[in-house]
């Protein structure tokens, strides 16, 4: 991986983009603040979340967003749309409904953009998650005109993401699957919903996570394996109990790493 060199030093660049998955994520103990939490002076993470938003939009902005003569292209991207997509048309021919073949064809549009950028950007796709319909009538319906959004169509459109990335050979999370594997995936997971609770958002972080770990990419982009930006040793750390060195926190990883390392979450 080239380094680029910016203010601070040397870190690889990680984009969430996406609907409102990824705009929220950084809220409620969201899987974006898992994951930059435990980035923290190993990489810089945007966000880039667009609540409402479909493929459609996405497509629109590709190379406003990922413009492909950058100097500092992502090392990595983590893309999430479906949701949205896969709500039900509405009779007027407004909302965020995005026929299947055209969202098909909006994800391969997308991948095949974010993988040009550079032989060292890596992608890995979010297909939609599950949701909980009663809780969505309850929480909306007197917001919003009748959403048709099932569980049964957010099956449809991941899968169809699913095809996709095996079809471009990018890294692609079963979400619809992966909320479903806890019993009470309807009542835990979501806020409202739609949206991810904290419980929902540590399935997601796990298994990007897991991605990360097992991906076979050079370097590999998984945290434990990134250095820490200044982290060699000082005379200006923390002094030990003894009185006799200094110890080395830089990571916060001395309470932080071994927090998830004792519970084996990431």
């Amino acid at each position: 991986m080239k380094e680029i060199e910016i203010v601070g030093g040397w870190r690889p660049l990680f984009v969430l983009f996406g609907s409102s998955i990824v705009q929220q994520s950084y809220g409620n103990q969201g899987w974006g603040a898992v994951l930059t939490d435990l980035y923290a002076r190993k990489a810089d993470i945007l966000l880039r979340g667009y609540s409402s938003w479909n493929s459609r939009r996405a497509v629109e902005v590709l190379d406003k967003l990922f413009p492909k003569g950058a100097e500092r292209q992502p090392s990595l991207v983590i893309v999430y749309f479906g949701g949205n997509d896969s709500i039900h048309p509405h009779p007027s021919g407004m909302g965020p409904h995005v026929p299947l073949p055209e969202y098909t064809d909006n994800m391969r549009k997308i991948a095949s953009h974010l993988k040009s950028l550079s032989d060292k950007t890596r992608v890995i796709f979010l297909s939609s998650p599950p949701v909980n319909e009663d809780k969505i009538r309850a929480t909306w319906s007197s917001k919003l005109a009748p959403v048709e959004r099932t569980n049964e169509s957010c099956r449809i459109y991941s899968e169809a993401c699913i095809e996709v990335c095996r079809e471009m050979e990018v890294e692609c999370i079963d979400l619809w699957s992966a909320l479903q594997s806890r019993d009470d995936w309807l009542t835990a997971c979501f806020t409202d919903g739609i949206h991810l609770s904290a419980e929902g958002s540590k399935i997601v972080a796990k298994e990007i996570l897991r991605i990360l770990r097992e991906a076979d990419w050079k370097p590999s982009l998984h945290w434990t394996t990134l250095p820490t930006e200044f982290g060699e040793d000082s005379p200006y750390d923390l002094v030990s109990a003894d009185g006799k060195k200094t110890v080395n926190v830089a990571e916060a990883s001395m309470y932080r790493n071994l927090k998830w390392e004792m519970s084996n979450d990431y």
